[in-house]
């Protein structure tokens, strides 16, 4: 009879312990869900790079972290890297550098990407040597006057880049955010920080 009861005590004792064990994994995920949905829907996103239009700089399934809430307080700065929506399939993303501002004129010639604007009426060369091969041309015959909302965006692969010289100008609201961090593979983990220019 003692052993009876014993083995039902030890038996509601695992229940009551099994039961208290599900309820703290249950607040666990619930906690963890109302952090990380937030967080990946309005303030960061990871997106990996899918093909080469960003190499030497960024390689096909490397993973990235973007953040998303910076351009709600300010516009995105020349040399940025920025994941766009593509202008004509809203379910495709780009990766692309930022290098025209509203209201700049680009220009394209001879392999160089001259900007005009306020400061540099006559215009100045981009010096890109931060990010690009000093043996990499930008192609194309291209002068364009961006709107107030317009940025223009190249790839750092400029042979091989399906960018602004295609696609034509893109405005705010197609850019989902900044490129932050690479945070795979592991031994290139890199926080990213706009190139200093020339102008």
């Amino acid at each position: 009879m003692l052993n009876k009861k014993n083995s039902l005590q030890n038996q509601g004792s695992f229940l009551n312990k099994s039961s208290s064990f599900v309820v703290e994994v249950i607040k666990v995920v619930v906690i963890s869900l109302a952090i990380i949905i937030p967080i990946r829907y309005f303030l960061m996103q990871p997106f990996y790079v899918k093909g080469a239009s960003m190499e030497p700089n960024f390689y096909d399934y490397e993973y990235l972290i973007i953040d998303e809430i910076s351009y709600r307080f300010h516009n995105p700065t020349r040399g940025e890297v920025v994941v766009l929506e593509d202008p004509r399939n809203p379910t495709r993303f780009f990766i692309k550098r930022v290098i025209g501002l509203p209201g700049e004129e680009v220009v394209i010639e001879g392999g160089q990407v001259t900007i005009v604007n306020n400061e540099y009426s006559e215009g100045v060369i981009l010096n890109e040597i931060e990010y690009l091969p000093e043996d990499v041309k930008t192609s194309g015959n291209i002068d364009i006057i961006l709107g107030e909302d317009e940025f223009y965006v190249l790839g750092d692969n400029r042979p091989a880049s399906l960018d602004s010289r295609i696609i034509g100008p893109i405005t705010k609201d197609e850019i989902i955010g900044r490129t932050w961090l690479r945070a795979w593979p592991f031994n290139k983990l890199t926080r990213f920080i706009p190139p200093i220019y020339n102008l």
